[in-house]
């Protein structure tokens, strides 16, 4: 096998299947890049068994200067390989295989010679037997996968709680993500789709996928019986799903509330962020919420024995209902506020001991977040 190539175009594909390599896994050869070159261009592979990603350099892109000297395939260490690439002094490279997996990569004066391994030990690639695909919106999923893989527990004790959980049916996607203490959910409606899925993608694997969604991009998705294949122009990008019973979430959200205020997230965001720089200095990491409605007036207040105390009034813009006294997580408050951007939201409560909801004005039957309360006593 042996190519040449334009650098900067091999990296960035370098980079983005040096998403799914790890050097920490049980694979030996996992910790590699398989490299296959065909007369029309490069194909690229890294996996850590958990997803893969594949993507493809098109010998036909006049931008790539990519030229098949010889087919073949290599896999190649990939820590090695990257640091050596991108050092590399000029503006192409060649890579050219021996007979024994001994590669060499040149560029200018400069030359490397690197031990490679046999592709034929890289496992395949999963198959997704299904045909049934489904186009989304890049910037929409990705913008569910930011609001909602915040509540995915990292936890081993129950793992079905290490992902986000996703049902189509009657043209609606939902996701949602638990760790038991607090919960995020989002609905979105998917145009002309008479398909129903149920799902559950592992929290890791949608964070470095939403890392690869480009803006305005659309994306395919396909399911099978235990994987998830998500086609983003020339990449393609393999996870797991997990098995098993999501538990149920509707039943979690309040219908009702006892007391309600009204806030631009960012207001209450930064006097949280206030509170909380005194409560994580704290045992217990609580902060309250001191409610009076009758006098328009809601307290945030901490107290660390070995710091001191904080409190500051706010002024909600709308308030009803009776007073109340609550004691939170600041942290998964400041993750639930800080996924509603510049919204204007509603916060609901029910009780002191009961969780509750944060949801947007605007389209709050779309979008909840969720939070029970500390104990305190």
């Amino acid at each position: 096998m042996k190519f040449s190539i334009k650098r900067t175009a091999f990296v960035n594909s370098l980079n983005i299947v040096s998403r799914a390599i790890s050097s920490k896994t049980t694979i030996p050869i996992l910790t590699g890049l398989k490299i296959v070159a065909t007369k029309d261009g490069l194909i690229l592979t890294g996996s850590n068994a958990d997803i893969s990603i594949e993507t493809r350099i098109k010998a036909s892109n006049a931008d790539n200067k990519l030229a098949i000297a010889s087919t073949g395939s290599i896999v190649l260490p990939a820590r090695f390989f990257s640091s050596i690439v991108k050092k590399l002094p000029q503006d192409t490279m060649t890579l050219d295989v021996t007979d024994n997996f001994q590669t060499r990569i040149t560029s200018g004066s400069s030359s490397f010679d690197i031990n490679g391994l046999d592709p034929t030990n890289y496992p395949h690639l999963p198959e997704i037997d299904s045909d049934d695909s489904i186009t989304l919106s890049g910037d929409i999923f990705k913008e569910i996968i930011q609001q909602t893989v915040i509540a995915v527990s990292d936890q081993e004790s129950r793992p079905i709680l290490n992902g986000v959980h996703f049902v189509l049916s009657d043209n609606q996607l939902v996701a949602v993500a638990t760790d038991s203490h607090r919960l995020s959910q989002r609905k979105v409606k998917i145009d002309d789709s008479d398909k129903s899925f149920d799902f559950i993608i592992p929290g890791d694997s949608l964070v470095e996928l939403s890392r690869m969604i480009k803006e305005h991009q659309d994306i395919q998705m396909r399911i099978s019986e235990n994987q998830v294949l998500f086609t983003l122009d020339e990449t393609s990008f393999y996870s797991r799903l997990l098995e098993g019973n999501y538990p149920d979430t509707s039943r979690l959200i309040p219908t009702t509330s006892s007391t309600t205020l009204q806030f631009e997230a960012p207001v209450l965001l930064s006097a949280i962020e206030r509170a909380s720089l005194l409560s994580h200095e704290s045992r217990n990491n609580v902060v309250k919420f001191t409610l009076k409605p009758s006098q328009k007036i809601a307290t945030i207040s901490g107290n660390s024995p070995d710091v001191g105390k904080v409190e500051e009034n706010l002024q909600p813009d709308s308030m009803d209902g009776e007073d109340l006294t609550i004691s939170y997580n600041p942290d998964y408050m400041k993750d639930a506020l800080r996924s509603f951007g510049k919204t204007m939201i509603n916060i609901s409560f029910t009780s002191p001991l009961r969780p509750f909801t944060l949801v947007p004005t605007e389209e709050k039957e779309n979008f909840v977040q969720l939070i029970t309360p500390v104990r305190t006593f």
